[in-house]
Protein backbone atom coordinates (compact mmCIF):
# COMPACT_ATOMS: atom_id res chain seq x y z
CA UNK A 1 0.00 0.00 0.00
CA UNK A 2 1.31 3.47 -0.91
CA UNK A 3 1.86 6.85 0.92
CA UNK A 4 -0.05 8.60 -2.23
CA UNK A 5 -2.89 6.70 -1.46
CA UNK A 6 -2.36 7.09 2.20
CA UNK A 7 -1.85 10.71 1.37
CA UNK A 8 -5.66 11.06 -0.34
CA UNK A 9 -7.23 9.92 2.22
CA UNK A 10 -5.38 12.09 5.10
CA UNK A 11 -5.39 15.03 3.42
CA UNK A 12 -9.23 16.43 4.13
CA UNK A 13 -8.60 15.67 8.03
CA UNK A 14 -5.22 17.27 7.71
CA UNK A 15 -7.37 20.29 6.76
CA UNK A 16 -9.71 19.14 9.51
CA UNK A 17 -7.46 19.54 11.92
CA UNK A 18 -4.87 22.32 11.60
CA UNK A 19 -3.06 21.76 14.79
CA UNK A 20 -2.07 17.92 13.65
CA UNK A 21 1.68 18.56 13.19
CA UNK A 22 2.00 20.97 16.48
CA UNK A 23 0.22 17.77 18.71
CA UNK A 24 2.34 15.39 17.36
CA UNK A 25 5.69 17.46 17.99
CA UNK A 26 4.34 17.95 21.35
CA UNK A 27 4.35 14.45 22.14
CA UNK A 28 8.04 14.04 20.09
CA UNK A 29 9.19 16.99 22.35
CA UNK A 30 8.21 15.56 25.69
CA UNK A 31 9.89 11.72 24.44
CA UNK A 32 12.91 13.73 23.25
CA UNK A 33 13.36 15.62 26.83
CA UNK A 34 12.76 12.15 28.55
CA UNK A 35 15.48 10.74 26.63
CA UNK A 36 18.20 13.21 26.08
CA UNK A 37 17.47 14.35 29.65
CA UNK A 38 18.06 11.10 31.16
CA UNK A 39 21.48 11.28 30.16
CA UNK A 40 22.57 14.36 31.64
CA UNK A 41 20.90 13.24 34.58
CA UNK A 42 23.23 10.33 34.77
CA UNK A 43 25.39 11.88 37.92
CA UNK A 44 22.62 12.63 39.71
CA UNK A 45 21.86 9.26 39.80
CA UNK A 46 24.64 7.98 40.14
CA UNK A 47 24.91 9.90 43.71
CA UNK A 48 21.43 9.18 44.89
CA UNK A 49 21.84 5.38 44.40
CA UNK A 50 25.65 5.24 45.74
CA UNK A 51 26.91 3.92 41.81
CA UNK A 52 29.56 4.78 39.37
CA UNK A 53 28.70 6.79 36.88
CA UNK A 54 29.30 4.22 34.05
CA UNK A 55 27.02 1.97 36.54
CA UNK A 56 24.36 4.96 36.43
CA UNK A 57 24.59 4.92 32.30
CA UNK A 58 22.36 1.86 32.63
CA UNK A 59 19.31 4.32 33.27
CA UNK A 60 20.18 5.20 29.64
CA UNK A 61 21.01 1.70 28.21
CA UNK A 62 17.57 -0.01 29.87
CA UNK A 63 15.44 2.81 28.24
CA UNK A 64 17.05 2.37 25.31
CA UNK A 65 16.32 -1.41 25.14
CA UNK A 66 12.96 -0.98 25.84
CA UNK A 67 12.95 1.28 22.63
CA UNK A 68 14.02 -1.92 20.90
CA UNK A 69 11.70 -4.24 21.77
CA UNK A 70 9.22 -1.84 21.91
CA UNK A 71 9.18 -0.60 18.82
CA UNK A 72 8.65 -3.70 16.70
CA UNK A 73 6.31 -5.44 18.60
CA UNK A 74 3.78 -2.49 18.94
CA UNK A 75 4.22 -1.85 15.16
CA UNK A 76 3.37 -5.40 14.57
CA UNK A 77 0.34 -5.67 17.27
CA UNK A 78 -0.86 -2.48 15.99
CA UNK A 79 -0.90 -3.11 12.42
CA UNK A 80 -4.33 -2.93 10.86
CA UNK A 81 -5.39 -0.56 13.85
CA UNK A 82 -6.34 2.94 14.18
CA UNK A 83 -3.13 5.02 13.76
CA UNK A 84 -5.13 7.77 16.02
CA UNK A 85 -5.38 5.34 19.01
CA UNK A 86 -1.92 4.05 18.70
CA UNK A 87 -0.83 7.34 19.11
CA UNK A 88 -3.05 7.63 22.06
CA UNK A 89 -1.65 4.07 23.68
CA UNK A 90 1.59 5.02 23.00
CA UNK A 91 2.00 8.56 24.93
CA UNK A 92 -0.47 7.47 27.81
CA UNK A 93 2.05 4.65 27.80
CA UNK A 94 4.69 6.74 27.76
CA UNK A 95 3.22 8.95 30.65
CA UNK A 96 2.82 6.50 33.00
CA UNK A 97 6.78 5.06 32.49
CA UNK A 98 7.38 8.98 33.46
CA UNK A 99 5.76 8.70 36.45
CA UNK A 100 6.85 5.77 38.06
CA UNK A 101 10.41 6.36 36.90
CA UNK A 102 10.21 9.99 39.36
CA UNK A 103 8.95 7.83 42.28
CA UNK A 104 11.65 4.84 41.82
CA UNK A 105 12.78 3.75 45.13
CA UNK A 106 16.28 1.91 44.23
CA UNK A 107 17.73 2.02 41.07
CA UNK A 108 16.94 -1.89 39.92
CA UNK A 109 13.23 -0.33 39.94
CA UNK A 110 14.61 2.87 38.09
CA UNK A 111 16.33 0.75 35.54
CA UNK A 112 12.65 -1.14 34.75
CA UNK A 113 11.09 1.98 34.87
CA UNK A 114 13.06 3.24 32.22
CA UNK A 115 12.84 -0.11 30.37
CA UNK A 116 8.97 0.37 30.85
CA UNK A 117 9.23 3.80 29.33
CA UNK A 118 11.17 2.67 26.08
CA UNK A 119 8.75 1.00 24.95
CA UNK A 120 6.42 3.14 22.90
CA UNK A 121 8.79 5.38 21.83
CA UNK A 122 9.39 3.95 18.45
CA UNK A 123 5.86 2.84 17.53
CA UNK A 124 5.23 6.63 17.83
CA UNK A 125 7.79 8.25 16.33
CA UNK A 126 6.79 5.77 13.43
CA UNK A 127 3.10 6.12 13.30
CA UNK A 128 3.92 10.07 13.27
CA UNK A 129 5.87 9.92 10.49
CA UNK A 130 3.47 7.97 8.52
CA UNK A 131 1.42 10.12 9.27
CA UNK A 132 3.35 13.20 8.56
CA UNK A 133 4.54 11.59 4.83
CA UNK A 134 1.08 10.92 4.34
CA UNK A 135 0.27 14.51 4.02
CA UNK A 136 2.60 16.10 1.38
CA UNK A 137 3.87 15.20 -2.18
CA UNK A 138 5.93 12.44 -2.42
CA UNK A 139 9.47 14.57 -3.31
CA UNK A 140 8.81 16.30 0.10
CA UNK A 141 9.11 13.20 2.54
CA UNK A 142 11.87 13.49 4.45
CA UNK A 143 11.10 16.94 4.90
CA UNK A 144 7.92 16.17 6.53
CA UNK A 145 9.38 13.77 8.73
CA UNK A 146 11.75 16.18 9.63
CA UNK A 147 9.06 18.42 11.00
CA UNK A 148 8.24 15.52 13.58
CA UNK A 149 11.98 15.25 14.50
CA UNK A 150 12.12 18.77 14.88
CA UNK A 151 9.96 18.28 18.17
CA UNK A 152 12.44 16.07 19.58
CA UNK A 153 15.00 18.15 18.43
CA UNK A 154 13.72 21.53 19.65
CA UNK A 155 13.60 18.97 23.29
CA UNK A 156 17.14 19.28 23.60
CA UNK A 157 17.35 22.86 22.85
CA UNK A 158 14.30 23.70 25.84
CA UNK A 159 13.43 20.80 27.49
CA UNK A 160 16.53 19.13 28.22
CA UNK A 161 18.52 22.07 29.46
CA UNK A 162 15.68 23.38 31.71
CA UNK A 163 15.65 19.79 32.85
CA UNK A 164 19.13 19.81 33.88
CA UNK A 165 18.92 23.18 35.45
CA UNK A 166 15.42 21.96 37.85
CA UNK A 167 17.20 18.93 38.75
CA UNK A 168 20.49 20.96 40.23
CA UNK A 169 17.81 22.66 41.88
CA UNK A 170 15.09 20.11 43.18
CA UNK A 171 17.00 16.46 42.00
CA UNK A 172 16.12 14.24 39.19
CA UNK A 173 12.39 12.97 40.04
CA UNK A 174 11.05 16.12 39.21
CA UNK A 175 12.13 15.96 35.57
CA UNK A 176 10.86 12.51 35.02
CA UNK A 177 7.43 13.92 36.94
CA UNK A 178 7.32 16.87 34.80
CA UNK A 179 7.39 14.65 31.84
CA UNK A 180 5.21 12.89 33.21
CA UNK A 181 2.77 15.65 33.45
CA UNK A 182 3.42 16.82 29.80
CA UNK A 183 3.04 13.70 28.17
CA UNK A 184 -0.63 13.35 30.06
CA UNK A 185 -1.09 16.77 28.40
CA UNK A 186 -0.14 15.13 24.82
CA UNK A 187 -2.49 12.66 25.21
CA UNK A 188 -5.23 14.53 25.92
CA UNK A 189 -5.06 16.89 23.31
CA UNK A 190 -4.60 13.44 20.50
CA UNK A 191 -7.96 12.46 22.17
CA UNK A 192 -8.93 15.76 21.62
CA UNK A 193 -7.93 17.24 18.19
CA UNK A 194 -6.83 13.99 16.16
CA UNK A 195 -10.34 13.14 14.31
CA UNK A 196 -11.24 9.39 13.96
CA UNK A 197 -11.67 10.01 10.15
CA UNK A 198 -7.89 10.84 9.94
CA UNK A 199 -7.16 7.79 9.58
CA UNK A 200 -4.66 6.08 6.70
CA UNK A 201 -5.43 2.71 5.00
CA UNK A 202 -4.18 -0.22 7.11
CA UNK A 203 -1.68 -2.72 6.69
CA UNK A 204 -1.85 -6.25 7.60
CA UNK A 205 0.09 -7.99 10.14
CA UNK A 206 1.84 -10.35 7.17
CA UNK A 207 2.59 -7.43 5.08
CA UNK A 208 4.63 -5.37 7.75
CA UNK A 209 6.85 -8.77 8.34
CA UNK A 210 7.81 -8.45 4.50
CA UNK A 211 10.01 -5.49 5.25
CA UNK A 212 12.23 -7.94 6.99
CA UNK A 213 12.65 -9.74 3.56
CA UNK A 214 14.12 -6.40 2.21
CA UNK A 215 17.69 -6.90 2.65
CA UNK A 216 18.40 -3.11 1.62
CA UNK A 217 15.95 -2.26 4.59
CA UNK A 218 17.98 -4.31 6.75
CA UNK A 219 21.03 -2.38 6.00
CA UNK A 220 19.86 0.60 6.07
CA UNK A 221 19.10 0.23 9.71
CA UNK A 222 22.59 -1.13 10.67
CA UNK A 223 24.17 2.43 9.16
CA UNK A 224 21.75 3.93 11.42
CA UNK A 225 22.20 1.92 14.60
CA UNK A 226 26.18 2.12 14.37
CA UNK A 227 26.30 5.57 13.28
CA UNK A 228 23.80 6.95 16.16
CA UNK A 229 25.93 5.48 18.44
CA UNK A 230 28.89 8.46 17.91
CA UNK A 231 26.57 11.16 18.86
CA UNK A 232 25.11 9.33 21.99
CA UNK A 233 28.48 7.73 23.18
CA UNK A 234 29.53 11.14 23.57
CA UNK A 235 26.61 13.07 24.70
CA UNK A 236 25.76 10.22 27.40
CA UNK A 237 28.98 11.28 29.17
CA UNK A 238 29.27 15.05 28.59
CA UNK A 239 28.54 16.65 32.07
CA UNK A 240 30.98 14.22 33.68
CA UNK A 241 33.42 15.19 31.12
CA UNK A 242 32.68 19.25 31.74
CA UNK A 243 33.10 18.62 35.09
CA UNK A 244 36.08 16.22 35.26
CA UNK A 245 38.16 17.43 31.95
CA UNK A 246 36.60 20.93 31.12
CA UNK A 247 36.87 21.95 34.41
CA UNK A 248 33.62 24.11 34.34
CA UNK A 249 30.71 25.22 36.43
CA UNK A 250 27.88 23.23 36.32
CA UNK A 251 26.03 26.47 35.44
CA UNK A 252 27.49 26.12 32.05
CA UNK A 253 26.17 22.61 31.57
CA UNK A 254 22.69 23.92 30.67
CA UNK A 255 24.29 26.21 27.79
CA UNK A 256 26.23 23.44 26.02
CA UNK A 257 23.35 21.13 26.38
CA UNK A 258 21.05 23.87 24.64
CA UNK A 259 24.50 23.82 21.82
CA UNK A 260 23.88 20.73 21.49
CA UNK A 261 20.23 20.81 20.91
CA UNK A 262 20.87 23.82 18.62
CA UNK A 263 23.08 21.93 16.57
CA UNK A 264 20.73 19.30 16.82
CA UNK A 265 17.71 21.02 15.47
CA UNK A 266 19.68 22.87 12.73
CA UNK A 267 21.28 19.58 11.29
CA UNK A 268 18.31 18.07 11.35
CA UNK A 269 15.95 20.70 9.35
CA UNK A 270 19.20 20.97 6.71
CA UNK A 271 19.80 17.33 6.29
CA UNK A 272 15.81 16.33 5.95
CA UNK A 273 15.64 19.80 2.99
CA UNK A 274 18.82 17.94 1.44
CA UNK A 275 17.42 14.48 1.36
CA UNK A 276 14.51 15.94 -0.42
CA UNK A 277 17.39 16.30 -3.39
CA UNK A 278 20.05 13.94 -2.89
CA UNK A 279 19.10 11.21 -0.19
CA UNK A 280 22.14 9.12 -0.41
CA UNK A 281 24.53 12.32 -0.95
CA UNK A 282 23.56 13.76 2.58
CA UNK A 283 23.56 10.06 4.14
CA UNK A 284 27.20 9.96 3.28
CA UNK A 285 27.96 13.65 4.09
CA UNK A 286 26.30 13.44 8.13
CA UNK A 287 28.18 10.68 8.81
CA UNK A 288 31.51 11.91 7.60
CA UNK A 289 30.35 14.98 10.03
CA UNK A 290 30.16 12.85 12.90
CA UNK A 291 33.14 11.09 12.49
CA UNK A 292 35.28 14.39 12.23
CA UNK A 293 33.40 16.05 15.22
CA UNK A 294 34.18 13.47 17.23
CA UNK A 295 37.36 12.81 16.50
CA UNK A 296 38.22 16.61 17.27
CA UNK A 297 35.98 16.06 20.44
CA UNK A 298 39.24 15.02 22.88
CA UNK A 299 41.17 18.17 22.02
CA UNK A 300 38.27 20.86 21.98
CA UNK A 301 37.07 19.23 25.36
CA UNK A 302 39.81 20.62 27.04
CA UNK A 303 38.23 24.38 26.87
CA UNK A 304 34.67 25.40 27.16
CA UNK A 305 34.47 27.45 23.65
CA UNK A 306 36.58 25.26 21.85
CA UNK A 307 33.98 22.06 23.40
CA UNK A 308 30.80 24.30 22.86
CA UNK A 309 31.53 24.47 19.12
CA UNK A 310 32.67 21.05 18.70
CA UNK A 311 29.39 19.75 20.44
CA UNK A 312 27.35 22.04 18.17
CA UNK A 313 28.28 19.89 15.36
CA UNK A 314 28.37 16.56 17.22
CA UNK A 315 24.53 17.69 17.64
CA UNK A 316 24.24 18.32 14.04
CA UNK A 317 25.16 15.51 13.50
CA UNK A 318 22.39 13.41 14.70
CA UNK A 319 20.60 14.89 11.57
CA UNK A 320 21.19 11.12 10.32
CA UNK A 321 18.14 10.04 11.86
CA UNK A 322 15.55 11.63 10.45
CA UNK A 323 17.80 10.80 6.91
CA UNK A 324 17.63 7.42 7.58
CA UNK A 325 13.83 7.36 8.47
CA UNK A 326 13.21 9.06 5.01
CA UNK A 327 15.42 6.54 3.28
CA UNK A 328 13.42 3.88 4.71
CA UNK A 329 10.13 5.23 3.75
CA UNK A 330 11.13 5.50 -0.26
CA UNK A 331 13.18 2.12 -0.08
CA UNK A 332 10.74 0.12 2.02
CA UNK A 333 8.50 -1.79 -0.64
CA UNK A 334 6.08 -3.14 1.94
CA UNK A 335 6.02 -2.55 5.43
CA UNK A 336 6.48 0.78 6.06
CA UNK A 337 5.58 0.84 9.46
CA UNK A 338 7.82 -1.32 10.77
CA UNK A 339 10.63 -0.27 9.20
CA UNK A 340 10.65 3.11 10.54
CA UNK A 341 9.57 1.46 13.42
CA UNK A 342 12.58 -0.48 13.25
CA UNK A 343 14.81 2.08 12.99
CA UNK A 344 14.12 3.47 16.11
CA UNK A 345 14.91 0.26 17.07
CA UNK A 346 18.34 0.69 15.69
CA UNK A 347 18.87 4.13 16.85
CA UNK A 348 18.21 2.91 20.39
CA UNK A 349 20.51 0.20 19.89
CA UNK A 350 23.09 3.33 19.17
CA UNK A 351 21.81 4.64 22.50
CA UNK A 352 22.49 1.04 24.05
CA UNK A 353 26.00 0.57 22.19
CA UNK A 354 27.62 4.19 22.30
CA UNK A 355 27.39 4.63 26.11
CA UNK A 356 28.31 1.03 26.68
CA UNK A 357 31.29 1.35 24.61
CA UNK A 358 32.08 4.79 25.99
CA UNK A 359 31.44 3.67 29.34
CA UNK A 360 33.44 0.67 28.76
CA UNK A 361 36.66 2.54 27.04
CA UNK A 362 36.37 4.62 30.48
CA UNK A 363 36.22 1.86 32.85
CA UNK A 364 39.63 0.64 31.44
CA UNK A 365 41.34 3.63 32.05
CA UNK A 366 41.14 5.59 28.73
CA UNK A 367 40.30 8.41 30.03
CA UNK A 368 36.81 10.36 29.76
CA UNK A 369 37.89 12.00 26.39
CA UNK A 370 37.79 8.68 24.85
CA UNK A 371 34.18 8.48 23.88
CA UNK A 372 35.30 11.41 21.15
CA UNK A 373 37.32 8.20 19.64
CA UNK A 374 35.37 5.79 20.06
CA UNK A 375 32.52 8.03 18.20
CA UNK A 376 34.22 8.00 15.64
CA UNK A 377 35.11 4.99 15.37
CA UNK A 378 31.61 3.91 15.23
CA UNK A 379 31.06 6.69 13.00
CA UNK A 380 33.51 5.37 10.66
CA UNK A 381 32.11 1.86 10.49
CA UNK A 382 28.48 3.44 9.46
CA UNK A 383 30.25 5.47 6.95
CA UNK A 384 31.87 1.69 5.42
CA UNK A 385 28.76 0.67 5.45
CA UNK A 386 26.79 3.07 3.51
CA UNK A 387 29.91 3.13 0.50
CA UNK A 388 29.06 -0.53 0.19
CA UNK A 389 24.89 -0.05 0.00
CA UNK A 390 25.72 2.80 -2.35
CA UNK A 391 27.91 1.33 -4.54
CA UNK A 392 26.12 -2.43 -4.40
CA UNK A 393 22.46 -0.66 -5.19
CA UNK A 394 23.74 2.52 -7.13
CA UNK A 395 20.69 4.59 -6.46
CA UNK A 396 22.13 8.24 -6.02
CA UNK A 397 18.27 9.45 -4.62
CA UNK A 398 16.23 6.69 -3.61
CA UNK A 399 13.19 9.53 -3.38
CA UNK A 400 12.70 9.21 -7.00
CA UNK A 401 12.10 5.15 -6.51
CA UNK A 402 8.68 4.30 -7.72
CA UNK A 403 6.19 2.57 -5.54
CA UNK A 404 5.24 -0.86 -5.63
CA UNK A 405 2.21 -0.43 -7.36
CA UNK A 406 3.20 2.44 -10.02
CA UNK A 407 5.91 -0.11 -11.08
CA UNK A 408 5.10 -1.97 -14.51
Amino acid sequence: MSIETDQKSVHGAANQSPWLFLIIGLGAFAIGTAEFAAMSLVPLVAHRFALSVPQAGWTVVFYALGVCIGAPIIALVSAGRAHRSTLIATMLLYTLGNALSAAAPNAICLFLFRFMTGLPHGAYFSTASLVAASLVAPEKRASAVGKVFLGLTNATIVGVPLANLLSQISGWRIVFGLIATLSCLTTCLLWRFIPHNAELPQTSLREEVRALRNTRVCLILAIGGIGFGSLFCVYTYLASIMTAVTHANPSFTPLILAIFGIGLTIGTSICSHLADRKMSTTLGGVLILGAVSTALFPLASRSLIPLGIDIFFIGASGGLSAVVSAYLLSVAREGKNLAVALSHSAFNIANALGPWLGGLAITVGMGWTSVGWVGCALSLTALCMFLFEFSRYNHSNPCVEMEPNQKG
